[in-house]
């Protein structure tokens, strides 16, 4: 028989927010004052404490040896002892006769006594007479504690050679109240030194720690530039007055500007090696145009010829001439890359994007029967300003591609909005999706769904990587979220002459909604 208890709800951890190296600094300055602080107190009370008892003991010992002996029971000792006897203090008396009487009472200077006039003996309880009794007769003085009332007394006894047992004692209320008065004065100057030496401490700090908030400004600044691609001019560097080898500080700024000398030599040596890869991509693009536009009208003219050409030449010839022309495609789409890799000016005039995107859904309509393409674009004209082959080949590319990548009957969907500042356009269609493991990377150039290099869906790889450039030359976003049943590329571009920050990224979770 088992019991299944209900599984308890996971409380979440939490975060401790983690304190700065200055924060750190500070709390363990004042809390290395505060354990200084309370070592020197705790060592001058007791030192003091041993001191005031010392004096005490003396005064005990002279008191004890003014005490008349023989002192009759229920009153004082002697008859009238001065007032000096305690030195003014009450003077705990106890004189125990060898017969078994015993006389102990405390005498007390009456308020406002002048010296010399005699003292009040006020009788102690039984309890308190016995608990004095167990104090051993040796001369060494003892610390009772005869109740709430009287407290603590420091008191001597010593034996007669008649067999009395005599017994003095002083309160240790001074001493006390001395003690706790020294604790106070000193918790106080220490809490205020404390105050002061954490406030000092704190702008002493704060000033010391400047550089290293100057190299952590340096290495934001560094963080911040795009390293990735295009020409980086990295020319930020740790100011010279933090760079002193001889210092903590400046071995860390000299290790960063050499770091940093490392990483713009080797973005130098990047950006050479990627100019002449695109010159050469763009030279051998524009030299292959010509040989191909030769061998495409070659291959047209003996297609079109009176002449009886045999089946196996013609179907060779048409081979070619189909051939040739998905090379001329693929080195205009290099061409096309190297030119905006290059960073040439894209020409920005009014671009009507809707009648664009109506054409182009039109002619998708035509080419893939087979799909179900729908359109969706508000009544009025959307323009942006922008190259008009570019934008029209970048929904050419992204209606080529959902009709590439999906089964016949799959309905592609291309919607068009606009708000103040974007231009949204989307294509979305319901079929299998892409390959979690593809997702990220469905933007770079030679991507394809598949890991086969078969190109029998005349696919080049490209053409993501051209949309992707394109819209970032038009200072746009493109991002896709794909999940089986539905992929959906969005692209923005600004509106109303409103150029925001662009880059280009993938997402794997659809948006919410």
């Amino acid at each position: 028989m088992s019991l299944n208890r209900p599984a308890e709800p996971l409380v979440p951890k939490r975060v401790r927010r983690p304190w700065s190296l200055r924060r750190r600094l500070i709390v363990q300055l004042a809390a290395l004052l505060a354990l200084v602080c309370l070592i020197v107190g705790v060592v001058t009370e007791f030192a003091l404490q041993d001191f005031l008892i010392s004096q005490l003991d003396k005064r005990l010992e002279q008191t004890s040896e003014r005490i008349p002996r023989g002192a009759p029971q229920g009153r004082p000792p002697g008859g009238r002892p001065s007032a000096g006897a305690g030195q003014g203090q009450d003077t705990l008396i106890l004189v125990s006769a060898a017969n078994g009487s015993v006389s102990a009472g405390i005498l007390k200077p009456p308020p406002g006594a002048a010296a010399g006039d005699p003292n009040v003996f006020q009788s102690i309880t039984a309890g308190q007479t016995a608990l004095l009794l167990k104090v051993p007769s040796n001369d060494r003085p003892t610390t009772v504690y005869l109740g709430s009332v009287l407290g603590d007394y420091r008191v001597t006894a010593h034996r007669t050679p008649g067999g009395e047992v005599v017994l003095a004692g002083l309160p240790t209320k001074d001493v006390t109240d001395t003690l706790w008065r020294l604790g106070f004065i000193f918790g106080g100057v220490a809490l205020g030194g404390l105050v002061i030496a954490g406030a000092v401490g704190a702008v002493t700090i704060r000033r010391t720690m400047r550089p290293l908030d100057r190299l952590a400004e340096t290495a934001s600044k560094v963080a911040e530039l795009r390293l990735d691609r295009g020409e980086v001019a990295l020319s930020v560097r740790v100011d010279e007055r933090d760079t002193d080898p001889r210092t903590e500080v400046g071995k860390v700024g000299d290790a960063l500007n050499r770091m940093l000398g490392h990483v713009s030599n080797a973005l130098t040596a990047r950006q050479a090696s990627e100019s002449r890869v695109r010159r050469f991509v763009a030279d051998a693009s524009h030299e292959l145009r010509t040989p191909l536009a030769a061998i495409r009208g070659y291959a047209e003219l003996t297609r079109r010829s009176k002449e009886s050409v045999p089946p196996d030449i013609a179907f060779a010839m048409s081979r070619v001439e189909s051939e040739s022309a998905r090379m001329t495609t693929l080195v205009e789409d290099l061409l096309l890359l190297a030119r905006l890799d290059a960073g040439r000016q894209v020409v920005h005039e009014p671009v009507d994007l809707s009648r664009l995107v109506a054409d182009a859904v039109a002619d998708a309509h035509v080419v893939a029967a087979d799909h179900k393409w729908l359109l969706e674009v508000p009544a009025e004209p959307i323009t942006v300003l922008g190259d008009g082959d570019q934008l029209l080949q970048v929904v050419i590319n992204l209606l080529v591609n959902a009709r590439t990548h999906t089964p016949p009957g799959t309905t592609v969907t291309t919607a068009l909005s606009t708000t103040a500042a974007l231009v949204t356009l989307s294509v979305t269609d319901d079929g299998p999706g892409i390959p979690e493991d593809v997702l990220p990377e469905v933007f770079e150039r030679f991507a394809r769904g598949d890991n086969s290099r078969s190109r029998a869906a005349g696919s080049t790889g490209l053409g993501l990587a051209i949309v992707a450039a394109v819209v970032s030359a038009h200072r746009g976003t493109v991002r896709v979220w794909s999940r089986p049943g539905k992929t959906d590329f969005v692209v923005t571009f600004p509106s109303n002459r409103r150029y925001v920050g662009y880059s280009h990224t993938t997402a794997i979770d659809p948006p919410v909604g």
